[in-house]
């Protein structure tokens, strides 16, 4: 009769384990929006910045993430001399907006109201060190 109560609650415990697994993980890792506007005065991503100072013979390349954070998933790989729209900031990490492409990526002119970026370009969170200013 233990062995099988035992069982049994181990196995409840193990579900619900499971069952928690995912959440724990997008909280941690899940895909953090960055936020453009809020001042009708001023462009939606205030300033731009370049990408800089990445080691060519190293990765070569400066990770675009979900989220303000190392533990978040990467999204894309953008590379020095990359122009990228500084929209948003946490720390050390700067929300941006860029386009592989010559795109208008609509955040040159301003929203009154702050909101997340929802396109038509790329949008996610790179480590601010290997940015320099560009313009703004």
């Amino acid at each position: 009769m233990v062995g099988t109560s035992f069982t049994r609650s181990f196995g409840i415990l193990a579900a619900l384990a499971l069952v928690c697994v995912p959440a724990l993980t997008l909280a941690q890792g899940g895909r953090v929006p960055v936020m453009a506007g809020g001042d009708s005065d001023f462009d939606a991503c205030g300033s731009q910045g370049v990408v800089r100072g990445l080691d060519p013979h190293g990765d070569g390349f400066l990770a675009v993430r979900a989220g303000p954070g190392s533990g978040h998933a990467m999204l894309d790989k953008v590379y020095n001399g990359y122009i990228l729209n500084l929209c948003d900031q946490r720390g050390n990490w700067l929300g941006v907006v860029y386009s592989h492409e010559t795109m208008d990526c609509g955040v040159g002119t301003p929203w009154p109201r702050k909101q997340a970026y929802t396109g038509p370009c790329h949008s996610g969170w790179v480590y601010r060190k290997f940015v320099g200013d560009y313009a703004g």
